[in-house]
Parts: C-alpha cells; sequence; structure tokens
C-alpha cells in the first residue's frame, strides 16, 4: 500500500512494510555537483517515487572477506547520491523521537541501503522516526586539493542532512527538537565532528558513538597535502572531469600507497580535515567537541576487542598465532591498540565532556559468538541493534551463534539505545560517567 506525504521539495510516494511501518527511500535531502558544497534540492511538480533506495556514494565492493559478510542487495552508485531513507510508525501528527543514523565504513564505503542497517526493530519497539542518510565517501568526499576541492564535503553532506530533517522530521510524525543522532566507526567519528561545529547546534539534542576511532583524529595539512599529490599522481589527470572509475581506482592507489606496515595507517587517507571548513584546527577541534557539552546528552562506547575484527586471520598474523609465544604477543598488540585507537581516547572524551558539565554515559560491548575468531570485535554490537536475520545470516563475526540467542540481548540494547534517545538516560541501573567510574558492561 501506498502512502504519501508533503516534505522537502514536494510530494513523496513511499509504501506500507509488512509490520505495518511507512517507509521513504531515495529521498533527496541536497545536490551537489563534484567537489561542490551541497545545495538545497529544487522543488518538484506532482508526486515523487520514493519506493525504491537512490544510489550510494560511488565506492569498491565491500570485501568478502569482511566481518559483517556481504550485503545481498548491492545498491546502485552514482555521484548523485545525496539521498536519505525514513521509516516511521505513522506519517501524522505525532510528535516522535528521531534517531538519525551515520553509517561507518572508513569514509570509503557505506550505504544507508546495505540491509546490516535497517532500523525497522528500533522503530517498531520504540515508536520512533528512523532516518538514514548517504554521504560522499573517499576522493569524492574527503579529497582536500586547493584548486579543486575543499575537503569535508561528505561532512558537509551530514550537516545538509541533519538541517533537512530539523526541517522536516515534522511531516513524518517525528520532532524536530528531539533528535538523536548516533554512528558507528566512521560513523561515530563523523559525530565527534560534527560536534565541534557551532553549525550542529540545534540541529541533535542526544548523539550515540559506537567505536569510534578518536585515536585517528584529524587529517592535518601535512597529511591532506601528501594525499593529494599521491592522489593526483594516480589519477593522471584533471579530478573534476576524469571517469569516476578513475576516481575509484587512483583512491584505491592511494589507501594502499598511504599505509604503513600491515596496511594499517595513523590517519586514513580520505577523512576529515582540520583547517578546512566547516573544521577547526586540530588542537581547536580536540577542545571545541566539548563547548557544548551542556547542550548535547552522549552515549559512548566500545567494544572490548575493536582489533580483533581488523587484523585476525590477516597474513603474517595467522602464522604467529599457530605458535604460543608468538599468539601472546599478537593478542596484545590488538589489546594494545585497541586502548590506543578506540578505549582510550573515547574515555577521554566522555572524561572531557562530563567535566564541562555534559551528561556522559559511556560502555564496554563485551560478547562474542561461540566458533568466530573475532570475539568481541569491532562491528559485532550492529547486529543487536539494527538489520535483521536474513541480513546478518552469513556474518562471519556471528559464527555459531543462534539468531534466537541475540534476539533477547538485542532488545536489552535496543531498550538501552530507545530509552537513550527519548529521556537521555540509557536505563535505570546505568550509572553517569565519571572519570573514575570504569564504563558500564554490556552484556
Amino acid at each position: 500500500m501506498d502512502t504519501v506525504v508533503a516534505a522537502g521539495g514536494g510530494k513523496l510516494r513511499g509504501f506500507v512494510t509488512a509490520d505495518g511501518l511507512a517507509e521513504f527511500r531515495g529521498v533527496p535531502f541536497a545536490r551537489a555537483a563534484r567537489f561542490a558544497p551541497p545545495e538545497p534540492v529544487e522543488p518538484w511538480t506532482g508526486i515523487r517515487d520514493a519506493t525504491r533506495h537512490g544510489p550510494v556514494s560511488p565506492q569498491p565492493p565491500v570485501r568478502p572477506d569482511g566481518v559483517m559478510g556481504v550485503p545481498a542487495d548491492v545498491p546502485d552508485q552514482d555521484e548523485d547520491c545525496l539521498n536519505l531513507t525514513v521509516l516511521t510508525p505513522a506519517a501524522d501528527d505525532r510528535k516522535r523521537p528521531v534517531m538519525v543514523w551515520l553509517h561507518g565504513g572508513a569514509y570509503v564505503t557505506g550505504a544507508n541501503s546495505f540491509g546490516f542497517y535497517g532500523g525497522h526493530r528500533l522503530v517498531t519497539e520504540g515508536d520512533v522516526v528512523f532516518v538514514a542518510p548517504n554521504y560522499r565517501l573517499g576522493a569524492l568526499g574527503y579529497l582536500r586539493l586547493p584548486g579543486v576541492s575543499p575537503g569535508n564535503l561528505g561532512l558537509q553532506d551530514q550537516l545538509a542532512a541533519l538541517r533537512w530533517v530539523r526541517e522536516n522530521a515534522a511531516a513524518f510524525g517525528g520532532d524536530p527538537d528531539d533528535v538523536t543522532v548516533f554512528g558507528q566507526s566512521a560513523g561515530a567519528h563523523s559525530i565527534a565532528c560534527l560536534m565541534a561545529l557551532p553549525e550542529s547546534r540545534g540541529l541533535f539534542r542526544r548523539a550515540i558513538l559506537q567505536s569510534a576511532p578518536l585515536g585517528l583524529r584529524l587529517a592535518g595539512a601535512r597529511t591532506a597535502a601528501r594525499t593529494a599529490r599521491l592522489f593526483t599522481a594516480a589519477l593522471g589527470a584533471d579530478p573534476r572531469t576524469a571517469p569516476v572509475t578513475e576516481v575509484l581506482r587512483a583512491q584505491n592507489e592511494t589507501i594502499v600507497k598511504a599505509a604503513g606496515p600491515g596496511g594499517l595507517y595513523s590517519v586514513p587517507p580520505f577523512c576529515p580535515v582540520a583547517d578546512a571548513p566547516p573544521l577547526p584546527s586540530v588542537a581547536h577541534w580536540m577542545s571545541q567537541r566539548a563547548r557544548f557539552a551542556p547542550d548535547v546528552d552522549v552515549l559512548i562506547g566500545t567494544t572490548a576487542a575493536e582489533m580483533n575484527s581488523f587484523l585476525t586471520g590477516k597474513p603474517g598474523i595467522a602464522q604467529l598465532e599457530r605458535f604460543p609465544v608468538s599468539a601472546r604477543g599478537v593478542a596484545a598488540l590488538k589489546a594494545g591498540v585497541t586502548r590506543w585507537m578506540f578505549a582510550a581516547p573515547s574515555r577521554a572524551f566522555a572524561d572531557q565532556l562530563a567535566a564541562r558539565g555534559g551528561r556522559v554515559y559511556s560502555y564496554v560491548f563485551d560478547w562474542g559468538a561461540p566458533s568466530s575468531p573475532y570475539g568481541a570485535g569491532h562491528c559485532v554490537d550492529l547486529p543487536f541493534l539494527l538489520g535483521d536475520e536474513p541480513a546478518w545470516r552469513n556474518a562471519p563475526m556471528l559464527a555459531g551463534a543462534e539468531w534466537s540467542a541475540l534476539t533477547e540481548l538485542g532488545r536489552e540494547l535496543r531498550a538501552a539505545w530507545l530509552s537513550f534517545a527519548k529521556t537521555g538516560t540509557p536505563s535505570p541501573g546505568w550509572p553517569r560517567h565519571t572519570p573514575k567510574r570504569a564504563p558500564h558492561r554490556l552484556p
């Protein structure tokens, strides 16, 4: 059954799902030429079809050896990708909390239409409006090349999406004054960036940061310039007019050349850049993140063994793990990098926010599937919050786990996220964060 609302630049035709929710897909929230900031969408006449997912930012294929598996439906890619999905119990006059999801993917992959990120369980169980935007990725979203690209375009896309939510949430039964932005990995890192921007004030009331790699911080001028040199040398053509396939090829070459030993890097080649609008300098980013702490409630945490998802089974690592002595060294390496990249900076951020008067809650998610070598690795919390059984059926990180075993914990986790989105408190027994208190343990 179809359903129609007036929002954005005109009327939108969505559909009613099997569980009775109203869903609108491929809704344009902005438009942008290559390497240009996002602009408002031109109004349209008639009724615009919003029953199919819109294109996503051009990106490399999802790795088949990834811990999450490969999404069942691979979305179309196009540079005209600034669209979002809205899922609501009803497009009525109610004022429901709005939850805006920013996907992860190291700033080079990801899509709101991946089955992994479906918000149906949150909407059904919590009576909230769920919004998931696409934003530009990789070189198209984060190349900083003076005279060509200003950098941080993906971040500006996210701001544009939040402005759209502010202006249009009410049309879908949502409360524009009660918005929670939540994200994982690069999506959570994006939220930390957004929290440093005066432009984001009033666009969200609460924030949930899951597995934010805050140890990566921002790219400085030198790193951004090196990335630009590597990229333009690999491309060998004008970035403004080169075919998108060539842009992706040069992007991949740049990532490989920029990586250090083991394919790791201290700052990703394509990521938010300091001193490029709308971001301040590295030093000011660190201080401004907490500047508006009293205005935004924050829930922040990590999984217990983040780096397992990046290092387990990789060439060289797998051989070392066969022998007890070297295996202990690898385990120590994983734990150390998890602390450096995720746990310690997330805790420091929570301390900083709390010291400035913010209401903050922190956690560590410690669950691993029975037959998974990844344990409580990066991304393992996602199936408990988003997606459904078909989407996660072949995820290597869930090996040996029955979906029914995930159901009870998933319901508890979703209830905590929903409670936080509605009240600013995850659950009655969850203490507020203080520098002397260890993060709340999940499960």
